[in-house]
């Protein structure tokens, strides 16, 4: 068997978006019952063909860092986490739609996934936008998923929509909108 290139993707978002629900079915093609907070992190992983059957054809291992969603402020929490952070190649950025901070929290879990121990300065500028200058320079391929899609009524779904296509731009980032 050939070697495998190891892939490592972090899972972020807050507690309760469904980061661990989602990790389950990609890594093992099923819905996961009743998921259990995690604490600190969770890894699963995955083998994945990449252009299967061409000569361009390439196995990857790929690791979903499935990080805890615990928004506490305090550094220490933070500083627990950077561990976490090193030798990323991609950042999964999970938020429930039917939960509006969830997704603003979204710039605080990249900042600090992205900056590691660094303080984010400049993120929030004083009329609620966010600097978009901050993910110029990022070189981490970010996948924007937003949860719970079904859950929005459907009065509501165009505004949830167009709310995550400004975050998906202002990462620069792909964006998937999932059902429970």
């Amino acid at each position: 068997m050939a070697s495998l290139d190891r892939v490592k993707v972090l899972v972020l978002g807050d507690s309760g978006v469904g980061k661990s629900s989602l990790v389950h079915l990609i890594c093992q093609n099923q819905v996961l019952g009743n998921p259990s907070w995690t604490v600190g992190c969770s890894v699963d992983v995955r083998v994945q063909d990449y252009k299967e059957g061409t000569p361009e054809e390439k196995t990857f291992y790929i690791e979903l860092w499935d990080v805890g969603g615990s928004v506490g402020s305090a550094s220490s929490v933070k500083s627990t986490r950077a561990v976490f952070y090193n030798s990323v190649n991609g950042i999964m950025l999970v938020h429930d739609l039917t939960n509006k901070k969830s997704s603003q929290n979204l710039y605080g879990w990249s900042m600090e996934a992205l900056n590691k121990d660094s303080s984010p300065t400049g993120v929030i500028v004083s009329n609620g936008d966010y600097d978009r200058e901050q993910f110029v320079e990022n070189t981490v391929p970010l996948l924007l998923i937003g949860t719970k899609f079904d859950q929005i009524p459907e009065n509501k779904r165009s505004e949830v929509l167009t709310r995550t296509a400004f975050l998906s731009e202002d990462f620069n980032a792909e964006e998937i909108n999932l059902v429970s």
